[in-house]
């Protein structure tokens, strides 16, 4: 389980992860491949994978962009809301 009350290492790597999760969620839910979303994002698949592994977090930009084609909030990817 993730706290703010550990490190700010450790709540970074936590909120990296939930992004990473609710990505994949979501992918899955709207039936898009990596690819497709790679190609839609102008990104590289393996971009995608290490955003939903929670390697990576995507720029604000680009954040605005894959929210915007998921139809959901970012505040929702990045766990700051639990509702879309």
């Amino acid at each position: 389980m993730c706290r703010s009350s550990i490190s700010h290492i450790k709540v970074r790597q936590c909120g990296m992860k939930i992004f990473g999760e609710r990505l994949k969620e979501i992918r899955d839910e709207r039936g898009v491949s990596m690819s497709e979303l790679a190609r839609q994002m102008k990104t590289s698949h393996q971009n995608i994978s290490r955003w939903e592994s929670g390697e990576i977090v995507p720029g604000g930009e680009t954040l605005v962009k894959l929210a915007n084609f998921l139809k959901v909030s970012a505040d929702y990817l990045l766990g700051i809301r639990n509702d879309y």
